[in-house]
This record gives C-alpha cells, structure tokens and sequence, in this order.
C-alpha cells in the first residue's frame, strides 16, 4: 500500500480530471467564450494593420475616423475577453483542487493502519499539499495558456490561409517536426516531475522529524547528522529542478529555429515570382504579420508543456492516493445493546511481508469481565487489542463479539462502543474541554466534562491552569506533563462511556503516586464493563478475571492471579521481578473515610 506504486498514462491523468471539470462546465464554456473574444481581437488587430497600409496607400478619409474606433474597440474587447477567460478558467481549476484536496484527506481518514504504518507522516503530508499545489498550475495556469493561445494561434492561422493558402501550407509542413520536439521534452518533463516530488517528499519527512524529534537530536549531538540529511534532499530537488530548467531552455530555443527557418523559407517563396498571390500591399504586409505573431502563441505553447507535465505527474500522485483501498467495513449488524463478551479462536496474524506476530491465540471473555495481557515488549500484545478494534485484518481464526463474527459489525458501531487508552496519548491542538470532549462528543456541557476529569484525578491540575477548562495546551500538549497527558486521555475514554474498554499502557507515564490515584478511578470505570488491560506493572491486573501471559505471538499461560503464581511459571517469574522493582515505593496515605489524599 505504497503511494508511490501506482502510476497512470497521461491521457487517463488528463481525462480523469476533465471529468471533475463536469460539474463546472457552465463556467468553462464562459472561459473558453472570453479567450475567443482574446483571440480575436488578437487576430483583428492584424486586420487594422492591413487597413492602415492600403488606406495610406489610396488615401481614404474615412480611415481617420474608423481606426481610431477599431483601435479602441480592439482593444477592450481584448482585454475583457481575457478577464471573462482567466476569471472562470481559474474558478473552475480552483473547485477541481478543493474538490481533490478534499477527497484526499476524507481518503486519508478511510485508509487502514497499514497506510500509516508504510508511509510516513511527511510524505503524506506532501500529497496533499505539494503535489496538489503542482495540480494547480496544470489547471490553472496550463489550461489558461492553452486556451488563450491556442485560440490565438488558430485565429492566426485562419487569417494566413484566407490571404494565401498556398504558402500557409507550407508553414504547416514544420508542424510534426515541433510536435516530436514537445513529445520528447514531455516525457522527461514528466519523468523529472516524479523525481522532484519524491525529493520534497523527502525534504518534508526530515524537516518534520527534526522538528518533532528536537530535544533528541540535541541530546545526542545529531545536528550535523540532520543538516547532512536535509543539504541532500535539498542537493537532490536542486539537481533535479536544474535538469527541469535545462530541458525547457533547450526545448523552446529549438522549437523558436524551426519557425524562424520556416517562416524565412516562406518569405524566399513569397518574394519569388508567381507564388505572391496577394492583390495588395495591405495583404502583403497583414500576412507577414500574422506569420510573425504566429511565433509567439506556439513557443507559449512549448514553455507551457512544463507546467503542464508536472500537473500529470501531480495528478498520478494524487489519484494513487485516491485510488488505494479503503478498509474493509461490509458489516451491517449494530444492535441497540452490546453485552462485550469476547472470543478469540485460533486466531494469527502477521503485517506485509512479515512473520506472524500472534499465532494460534484462543480465549473468551464474559461480558463485564476484566482480562489483562502481559509479556515481555514485543510479544505482541497491542497487536492483539488492535485486532479488537479492527485496524488490522485477522488473517487466520476469528474473534467473535457477543457471538457475532467481528467482522459483521459495522465499523463506526464497533469503534462507537470501545474506549481505548494508548500508551502513545494523542492530543490535539486545541483547549483541555476540546480535547477531553472530542469528536462525537463536542457537544458535552463542561460540567460532565468536569465530573470525568475528577474520576481521573485531573480535575486539579485543570483548575490550576491559567483558563481552566478552555485552556490551549498546544501541539500534542506541549504544555503539559507525561503524566497529565495521560489522565487527560483517560478523561476522555471515561467520557465516552463504552461498554468495551482498551488500556494498552495506560498508566505508564505516570508517578507511583499518580498511578495509585487512577487505579482506583479506574476500578469504578471497569465495573460492568469488559476490559482488556495491558500493563507493564503486574501489581495494576492482580484482581483481573482472566490475565494473559504472550511469549513471541503464543499464549504461554493463561489463568487468574493467583493460578499463575501457583504454576510458578513465567508470570511468576515476572510478578517476583515486579515487585522487587517496586518494593522500595509504595502509595501514599489517604484518609479512610474521604480516600483523598
């Protein structure tokens, strides 16, 4: 699931994004009307010149008052026709890149884990901005040049073959020698175009690593290492944005030769007897002028096919991203009540490529139950609660939830009825009441959301906070502790008020005295609840209904608290590692009636 795999022909790029043109073709027709009013005004303004030269040569009187009025008329009507072109060419590029823009990050929400595992941020990120930014320039800038001049050179060539068709057919002969001179600057165009969007793929991956990963590269001395890894992204984009610029200095110059032999080839004939063919000296003069302007609309031809390449190639980007599959949500079952009793049978699973991760795992929980997972790091343990929430695929067995196949679930109900607490907290640009009251639940009265921060014991650092609940806490809460980024995620999973709820880690970043406090929130939350606890603390999962022991994917014990310390198996071996790590801490005193510190 590679963005980078899918490539397309470049009339299937071109078609497709015409058809996002459909919806808008009112405001096209209007565009494509304001360049023919362009072009021919354009072609007019040749008209007036023959008009000056055999007026001066019969002296018309009328000539005095007319051209003055051609003159003018010519040019407004030029320059509205290129205002109504440019103006709704412009709006109609402009939706198809919000209506892209859009569809790529609706996509980005609909994409499995797996996506985010092989692809990183950054060069996600590019996507969406970069690469449709490229869109842009072929819709725009590259639709408004072919339009305008395209329109001006058929006016120009239409004049030539009404004065003298003869030599204008001559002119035509340098037609396919331009068009093999475009095509191969097109493809390298457009072969450059893929290599420069890599490279700022990888110019953004190490800006953004650098940026997030600030105090460790500090730490660690690894300054020289980044600026060494940035100066060759930024070397490569370089190099192949030069090679761009070669392509295109070289290709217009050679398109410019061929017209300029042509055109003094026609004009060595013209000159010559019996080719002439013009009945005055004002079509004489109108034709070599319409002959010379004629150069200036085909090399803005030739230049535009740059833009125009790196549009395709931003548009392949683009729809390969679109055009990857969406996970697999063709389940329809969402009942009005979920129990939460689970069951996993034989099941295995393994990411792309990879050996299995979880092999032959079996086990039921009743509904209400607590099972806790615990192993050594590695073993394999998020894996297994990930499978629960389906952002990975079993690929054998299955798990069953209230005897229903997981699978028959919709996917917004199944993740609507779990809570899950991660090890990695995520949070949000926003206040403390935006991030605790999330998503669905933007909606909840702040005193609800109170009542949930005093279950996890942040209620106090909360109040302490310059404006409270309404608080900013900055990217991914910058401005808070490990320890109250925590209790604000379990905060919110405690809003959320799931039947079924996930702790994979949940109380790790926090002090012995902090974690005692949550405990005890937490047994209140579990009652009633299924939950699936993973803990790297033993003394947190003693009272669970059924714990787990995962040794390299397999289930190597399972049983109660007290049935694994009597197999004095590995769980006893590391509940006995446990506590001497701890035996030098423990929890702070409380008042036995209130419970409060």
């Amino acid at each position: 699931m590679d963005i980078e795999e899918q490539q397309y022909p470049g009339g299937v790029v071109l078609r497709r994004l015409l058809r996002y043109s459909q919806a808008y073709w009112r405001y096209f027709l209007l565009g494509i009307l304001g360049f023919i009013i362009n072009a021919a005004s354009e072609n007019g303004a040749v008209q007036v010149i023959r008009y000056i030269t055999d007026a001066l040569a019969t002296h018309d009187r009328q000539a005095r008052v007319l051209i003055p009025l051609m003159v003018v008329g010519l040019v407004f009507g030029r320059g509205l026709g290129s205002f109504v072109g440019n103006y709704y060419i412009s709006l109609v590029a402009r939706h198809i890149v919000y209506r892209l823009r859009s569809q790529m990050f609706d996509k980005l929400l609909k994409l499995p884990a797996a996506f985010y595992h092989l692809n990183s941020p950054a060069r996600i990120a590019a996507k969406i901005l970069y690469d449709v930014e490229q869109v842009t320039s072929a819709a725009t800038e590259a639709v408004i040049s072919v339009a305008r001049e395209g329109f001006t050179a058929l006016a120009y060539l239409g004049l030539l073959f009404w004065y003298n068709w003869r030599l204008s057919l001559l002119i035509l002969l340098i037609g396919p020698l331009i068009g093999q001179v475009v095509k191969i600057a097109s493809q390298r165009f457009r072969r450059l175009s893929h290599r420069i969007q890599t490279s700022m793929g990888d110019i953004n991956h190490v800006t953004s690593e650098t940026i997030q990963g600030y105090q460790v590269v500090k730490s660690f001395g690894g300054e020289r290492y980044e600026q060494q890894r940035f100066h060759e992204a930024s070397q490569e984009y370089l190099k192949q944005s030069m090679k761009m610029v070669v392509t295109s200095s070289i290709s217009t110059p050679v398109v410019q030769l061929i017209i300029a032999l042509s055109m003094a080839w026609v004009v060595w004939l013209a000159l010559g007897e019996g080719l002439t063919g013009f009945r005055t000296a004002g079509e004489f003069i109108a034709y070599f002028t319409a002959a010379g302007l004629l150069a200036k609309p085909v090399r803005a031809l030739t230049d535009i096919n740059q833009k125009i390449q790196r549009g395709i190639a931003a548009s392949q980007s683009v729809f390969a991203l679109l055009d990857l599959p969406e996970e697999e949500d063709d389940g329809l079952l969402a009942p009005e009540c979920l129990r939460g009793d689970l069951e996993f049978s034989h099941v295995s699973f393994a990411y792309q490529g990879d050996e299995w991760i979880l092999k032959d795992i079996s086990f039921k929980v009743a509904a209400g139950q607590t099972v806790a997972v615990v192993g050594r790091s590695g073993a394999g343990k998020s894996t297994l609660v990930q499978l629960l929430s389906r952002f990975y695929p079993v690929h054998q067995g299955q798990i069953l939830l209230d005897g229903e196949p997981l699978k028959a679930y919709s996917l917004s109900y199944l993740r609507q009825n779990m809570a899950m607490v991660s090890q990695k907290v995520v949070l949000f640009n926003s206040t403390v009441q935006g991030n605790i009251a999330y998503g669905a639940f933007a909606a909840v009265s702040q005193e609800r959301v109170a009542e949930v921060c005093k279950l996890a014991y942040a209620d106090e650092f909360i109040n302490n906070l310059p404006l409270g609940y309404q608080t900013p806490i900055g990217q991914d809460g910058v401005q808070l502790s490990g320890g109250q980024r925590q209790r604000l995620a379990l905060a919110r999973a405690m809003l959320k008020n799931a039947p079924i709820l996930i702790l994979d880690e949940a109380t790790s970043a926090l002090d012995n005295e902090s974690e005692f406090y949550i405990q005890k929130a937490l047994e209140k939350v579990m009652k009633g609840r299924t939950t699936l606890v993973i803990a790297h603390r033993l003394s947190t999962i003693e009272n669970a209904d059924l714990i787990l022991v995962i040794e390299q994917g397999q289930i190597a014990e399972m049983g109660n608290h007290q049935q694994l310390l009597e197999k004095n198996g590995m769980y006893a071996q590391l509940h006995r590692r446990n506590f001497r790590d701890l035996e030098e801490s423990s929890p702070p005193s409380s008042d036995t009636e209130t419970g409060q510190p």
